[in-house]
């Protein structure tokens, strides 16, 4: 793992808006009295969603202050989680391209060659308008769809160079496109099309219990279509 250092230009200070002050209070309500460094993790994560998805120095000692914890616990855990940017990333988008062997030997390094392109030649440097900036990461676990980038929360899968470019370009305009498969893929089915389970309700955890209704509808069509055929083949009464 590579040295992770706090960038040298930091804020003065920071502090939770209202609102992320009140959804802080609620996280570590979750936990047991004694046991709120357990929030130290989702708390960074938000003071790093408010502060341009980059994670300051004051921000560190926030959240160790609110959860009574010694700054270096904080300071070693914002360091050794690499979804924690501790410098500023692109105002727009920062993109993450996973460079694990599933990736790699899926077209992975075609993916870098775009991010070095159309943002910067070397990662961790923003482009020019300060919009883009990229890295080289370890497995984002999406391997079935591989190669694939994330940005910020959202992963991007099945790509191809020119596809990554029209993701990037998309959020140039302020129109990023949907995330997931960017080849149409469902989840992690075969690229080809589902050869099995066709019905979604069967797999689709958005419908979650709609499978026990569908083979509840499955089993109350099959029973109907025996009991028509049983009719049909039954010998014809007599008068």
């Amino acid at each position: 793992m590579s040295v992770r250092r706090l960038h040298p230009e930091q804020p003065k200070n920071f502090a939770f808006t209202p609102e992320n002050e009140a959804w802080a209070a609620a996280t570590i309500a979750k936990y047991p009295p004694g046991k709120q460094a357990s929030a130290v993790i989702p708390l960074l994560m938000r003071a790093q969603e408010q502060h341009k998805n980059w994670l300051p120095e004051p921000a560190i000692r926030h959240v160790a202050e609110k959860l009574g914890m010694a700054y270096i616990r904080v300071y070693e855990v914002a360091t050794f989680y690499t979804q924690f940017q501790l410098g500023p990333v692109g105002t727009t988008a920062h993109v993450q391209v996973c460079g694990t062997t599933p990736c790699m030997l899926r077209g992975a390094e075609g993916l870098k060659d775009v991010c070095r392109k159309k943002i910067h030649t070397d990662q961790f440097h923003l482009s020019a308008d300060g919009a883009f900036s990229w890295e080289e990461v370890e497995c984002a676990g999406t391997c079935a769809n591989a190669p694939m980038v994330q940005i910020f929360a959202d992963t991007y899968e099945d790509l191809t160079p020119e596809l990554l470019e029209k993701v990037i370009d998309g959020y140039a305009r302020g129109t990023p496109p949907k995330p997931g498969s960017q080849i149409g893929r469902k989840a992690s089915s075969p690229a080809g099309g589902f050869t099995a389970l066709t019905d979604p309700a069967l797999y689709d955890g958005s419908t979650l219990g709609g499978w026990q209704h569908r083979l509840a509808e499955i089993d109350a069509k099959s029973a109907l279509t025996a009991a028509a055929s049983a009719s049909a083949t039954a010998p014809e009464k007599k008068p």
